[in-house]
């Protein structure tokens, strides 16, 4: 059985539920859709239209000249008793009887008119006709009846009754269908921010703390690009840099801090080679990696990137790199170039470069390579600081068979992105590894209000569409 955790408030991001609801959007209306053609669909099958006929009577005395008893309380209990022969079962029989028919299929039912002598005569069937000559034929045979039980009253015609064209039966169908197309919408609505509520995922900076397995050196907000006319012209998505000038301070300033942290760490440890990885796709290790590096090169410091990711490169994007089939990682590692040649000099960022432009096939047999340990021993006594851009832990092997090569680990994690116990397992993983784990950077964090408001409920960040994340 699974372990049961505990449901905290500060872990519920009102945003990403939010969110969530409007990303599925089309599935509450395609939901209500569904409802409208189920409430059409089960009307057209199930409703069978009824036609209901009417007449209205009077009762008067035999051989008066005046059209009413003189006592209404007598004539009205005279319609009474003439309302109880229109709903007996002799004169039901002598209808069909009249009309041929077995039985008589449909209702007759008659109700006095308060405080009057009047009666009002219903005949309801299936078919108009039919419904029709019912009521004639009750209007006809029912003296046969009251005769009887009163022999010197009658019943007069005051309202002849006429055939039925339209049902009288008809279904309130479009209220039925509004009602049912809300409440669909709204059990699907609270469906989905049940389950925005239960995915287990880093929503706020109280959930990773509490959740996740190692510490969290810092949180990097999210920051939108800032395109200039030229750029969104020619269709340019230029990565959020923070040598750029584009970018906000605070977004600057958390990378900064994180690669502080991770400085003052590695150099306690004497450690050089930092990898950099994710659990999943799209969680910004790429562009974490990047501004790590020139956050270091900015303090005068020798380093070199290097984008391990030989599955789905993205270094050379980031950087606005034109692609060269020759000159790559891939290249040097199969033998076909030098180390010299693959390394580049950036002298705007003081940033060396090892660029990867394009995916191969055999990329664990070249990483796992002579060659590519040569390579950063060689980095170790030349650069202060070594950083890999590696390939997501759960899309390839290549990361775990780096981390025999590397001396420290930091793995990136996006809000509202990866199942936490996975990200655990990758955790561990790295940890059985023998190599250092520096534990989590939390990138891409919008503001954000959790469900349980605090002291720092207000430096919440989050969700998935963010355009920092880069592979």
């Amino acid at each position: 059985m699974g372990e049961i955790r505990e449901f905290n408030l500060d872990e519920v991001s009102i945003r990403s539920v939010c969110v969530d609801v409007l990303r599925h959007i089309w599935v509450i209306l395609l939901a209500a859709a569904a409802a409208w053609f189920a409430v059409t669909g089960t009307e057209k099958l199930i409703y069978e239209p009824e036609y209901t006929a009417t007449a209205t009577l009077v009762v008067n005395a035999k051989g008066s000249n005046s059209n009413a008893f003189t006592s209404l309380s007598l004539t009205s209990q005279m319609a009474g008793v003439f309302s109880e022969v229109f709903d007996s079962n002799t004169l039901r029989e002598k209808i069909a009887e009249d009309l041929g028919m077995e039985t008589v299929e449909g209702e007759i039912s008659s109700s006095i008119i308060e405080e009057t002598n009047l009666i009002l005569l219903k005949v309801t069937s299936v078919n108009p006709r039919q419904t029709y000559l019912m009521i004639r034929s009750a209007l006809d045979n029912y003296d046969s009846v009251s005769d009887y039980l009163f022999s010197n009253a009658v019943l007069r015609i005051v309202q002849e009754p006429t055939i039925p064209y339209s049902p009288s039966n008809v279904p309130n169908v479009a209220r039925i269908r509004r009602l049912a197309m809300l409440g669909t919408a709204l059990a699907v609505t609270a469906l989905l921010v049940v389950l925005s509520v239960l995915r287990f995922t880093v929503k706020t900076k109280e959930g990773a703390r509490r959740n996740l397995d190692g510490k969290i050196l810092g949180s990097i907000p999210f920051e939108k690009k800032r395109l200039s006319l030229s750029d969104r012209m020619r269709r340019k998505n230029k990565s959020l840099l923070i040598s750029s000038p584009m970018v906000s301070m605070k977004f600057a300033e958390s990378s900064r801090k994180i690669a502080t942290r991770l400085s003052h760490h590695m150099n306690r440890r004497g450690e050089k080679v930092l990898m950099v990885t994710s659990v999943s796709e799209n969680e910004g290790k790429s562009s974490v990696a990047a501004n790590l590096a020139l956050a270091l090169a900015e303090k005068g410091k020798n380093v070199v990137l290097i984008d391990a990711d030989l599955k789905k490169p993205a270094q050379y994007r980031i950087f606005s790199r034109e692609k060269n089939g020759q000159i790559r990682l891939s290249s040097y590692l199969s033998g076909k170039v030098s180390a010299y040649d693959v390394l580049e000099y950036e002298k705007k960022t003081n940033l060396f470069h090892i660029y990867q432009d394009s995916g191969v096939r055999n990329s664990s047999v070249l990483l796992d390579s002579e060659k590519m340990r040569t390579l950063l021993k060689a980095c170790r006594k030349s650069m202060d600081y070594v950083i890999l851009d590696s390939s997501p832990m759960a899309l390839s092997s290549d990361t775990e068979l780096m981390m025999r090569q590397v001396d420290i680990l930091l793995m990136i994690v996006r809000q509202d992105w990866t199942d936490i116990r996975v990200i655990n397992d990758a955790a561990d993983v790295a940890r059985k590894s023998g190599v250092d784990f520096a534990g989590f950077v939390l990138n891409a964090f919008h503001k954000d209000l959790s469900l349980q408001e605090g002291r720092e409920s207000s430096h919440y960040y989050g969700r998935r569409n963010s355009q920092t994340a880069e592979e």
